[in-house]
């Protein structure tokens, strides 16, 4: 189910969708506080979080629900410039990790 939100700038209303963001990213103690930490530093709330190990446990993919407003772009030009990042994937609401989740709501 995608969620709109309308959100006034300056004046003018632009409308902000649901949105998921998928990371793959180094499997280590602190690569999510990392990653969170970047969102909540810019009080960017993150609407869900999915994160699974793979690749024998060394690598780690990460599914972040989040509401697409302006800064979204800087933010995932951030995201990319974290070492422990490995690759940045945007994909429109209703991604299957969380489609799946939504039975055990």
């Amino acid at each position: 189910m995608q969620k709109n939100v309308n959100v006034e700038i300056s004046g003018e209303t632009k409308c902000s969708a649901t949105m998921v963001l998928e990371l793959k990213v180094n499997n280590h103690p602190g690569v999510m506080s990392h990653i969170c930490g970047l969102f909540s530093r810019r009080a960017y709330n993150l609407e869900g979080i999915v994160c699974v190990p793979v690749e024998a446990g060394e690598v780690s993919r990460m599914w972040l629900q989040v509401n697409e407003e302006l800064k979204l772009e800087q933010v995932i030009k951030q995201l990319q410039k974290l070492p422990d990042v490995l690759s940045v994937e945007r994909h429109e609401a209703g991604h299957a990790v969380f489609t799946g989740l939504a039975i055990y709501l």
